[in-house]
């Protein structure tokens, strides 16, 4: 059940091991909606190849029968506990942010806003309540000095998919300890955030200290999306790269 590359590169990958590990994929459920998805890189395409039934309801999970265990890999439906329970074994989510830090939406550009020093993916049991599952694996890395959310996206994507590949196996073969998220608020810290955040976060503030502008800018600009505004009281104004590029 997923969307984006990182969705089909998963699917890929399940595919091109299914003889190996002893795996069948018997339904793909496919997440198209977002500006990141990519037709070339459709779900649907796979399943077609493969002859795999493809359903865009998640309310299909209640007619399969057999299903041991579920994949959700940046899938934009919230499953439900008679919908997860449809697996056997275990029910996965892949959530590229680390946990308990970073639930919901929008984690790359929080981090950022945060000035957090790290940033990671994870793979965690998925319950009804979004991202709160215990961690079976994870994968941290070190925010670099200045990122932009675009490049903190595409690292995190590269790990993520490393995590799904390396884990695969462990995971089917049920070789892991779970680490339930509330042993690491203390630790770690934890929030939530929700989709529609991102459009205060676009606002920037001319009044700002100039670090504080930059700072927001690089979190928020993502060409694939609508850019982030200079608001003052005379205007409201979308903002480019070389507008950052220009300023001391």
């Amino acid at each position: 059940m997923g969307g984006k590359q990182v969705g089909y590169t998963s699917l890929f990958f399940l595919l091109e091991q299914s003889e190996k590990l002893n795996l069948e994929v018997v339904a793909v459920f496919e997440n198209s909606n977002s500006p990141l998805s990519n037709k070339d890189q459709s779900l649907q395409l796979l399943a077609d190849k493969f002859n795999i039934p493809h359903f865009s309801e998640k309310s299909h999970l209640l007619e399969l029968e057999d299903v041991d265990f579920i994949f959700s890999v940046q899938y934009n439906q919230i499953l439900t506990a008679e919908e997860i329970a449809v697996a056997k074994s275990l029910a996965v989510n892949l959530h590229m942010a680390p946990l308990p830090e970073y639930r919901g939406c929008n984690q790359f550009s929080f981090a950022l806003i945060d000035k957090a020093e790290e940033f990671g993916t994870t793979l965690h049991v998925l319950e009804p309540d979004t991202d709160a599952g215990s961690i079976i694996f994870e994968k941290r890395f070190k925010i670099r000095e200045n990122e932009f959310v675009t490049d903190l996206y595409n690292r995190t994507l590269g790990f993520s998919l490393q995590l799904f590949q390396e884990k695969l196996e462990p995971i089917l073969n049920r070789n892991f300890q779970l680490t339930p998220q509330p042993e690491l608020f203390d630790e770690r810290g934890t929030s939530f955030h929700f989709r529609k955040e991102i459009e205060q976060l676009k606002r920037i503030d001319a009044s700002w200290p100039l670090e504080k502008q930059k700072r927001y800018f690089r979190a928020t600009f993502f060409p694939a999306f609508d850019p982030p505004v200079l608001v003052s009281e005379e205007a409201e104004i979308p903002l480019s790269l070389d507008w950052y590029k220009k300023l001391k």
